[in-house]
């Protein structure tokens, strides 16, 4: 078993939470919403065979701060990613992104493509020509009594199993860490503004610059994505803008493929990142 450790680095006066496997090359790992750096835990023990695997709790998210105060905008996510990697001595990284985490981390990527040496894309947002889904999530988190329950302790447990084929294997152990930063109407408030701060504009430049991108790329999705559906057509346009890029598209997979099938996910991206 590889260790697995639960550390936490100050970045701009929030307290950042992050966990942190094997040694070597770094590899960040970011997540989206609803989820946190659990999200990759049993992804991470492959990866880290050959990398130091580290994955981030985004402010608002996890076990990391969530401010009332500020605005969860790119800019803003842009600079706790680069103050994260200064914190942790890491001038160049590998990256993996997953829902929201897709915008957020491509939008670092394209500003810092001196800092990127690989990239990963799982099931993510990535164009400003957003599906029906998207748009329904946002109106969602602009209504109060739906936006509630979206952050309500059930509301996450339902918005985890409708992103999964494999319901069975999101037991109470693996859920509780995704409900338990959220217990207080504090934290619940915060993760309506981190989950509706990104705006089109950002998603617009992404689509922009992604092209400019030279590192190697490797694209994994789960096919059966309901939250995301779809993620087929958005990979095939990535593939047309990073020519580079290879894809494996998992059928038995959904939204969270981290959880469908979290030691496949882990392999390939280990023998990406070996290749």
């Amino acid at each position: 078993m590889t260790e697995m450790s639960s550390r936490y680095v100050e970045v701009d006066g929030l307290n950042i939470h992050y966990l942190s496997a094997g040694e070597g090359v770094p590899v960040l790992l970011i997540h989206g919403f609803p989820t946190s750096s659990h999200l990759w835990r049993n992804v991470m023990p492959a990866i880290a065979k050959s990398h130091r695997a580290i994955a981030i709790d985004l402010p608002g998210y996890g076990l990391s701060d969530k401010p009332l105060d500020i605005k969860y905008n790119f800019f803003f996510f842009e600079r706790v990613l680069d103050g994260f990697l200064d914190a942790l001595g890491i001038t160049k990284t590998a990256l993996a992104v997953h829902d929201l985490g897709g915008p957020v981390g491509l939008f670092w990527a394209v500003h810092h493509p001196e800092r990127l040496s690989q990239l990963v894309i799982l099931n993510t947002l990535v164009y400003p020509e957003t599906s029906w889904a998207v748009k329904l999530f946002l109106i969602a988190l602009k209504l109060p009594g739906v936006r509630d329950y979206l952050v309500s302790q059930k509301g996450l447990v339902a918005s985890m199993k409708f992103g999964v084929v494999h319901k069975d294997r999101l037991n109470r152990e693996a859920l509780t860490p995704y409900t338990v930063p959220f217990v207080d109407s504090a934290a619940r408030q915060a993760l309506i503004k981190a989950g509706s701060g990104l705006g089109i504009k950002g998603l617009a430049e992404i689509a922009q610059k992604l092209p400019s991108l030279k590192a190697p790329v490797r694209i994994i999705y789960g096919e059966n994505d309901r939250v995301l559906p779809d993620i087929a057509k958005t990979m095939r346009r990535v593939k047309g803008d990073l020519p580079q890029a290879q894809i494996t598209s998992l059928p038995n997979c959904g939204h969270f493929l981290q959880e469908d099938e979290p030691q496949r996910v882990g392999q390939l991206i280990h023998e990406f990142l070996v290749s």
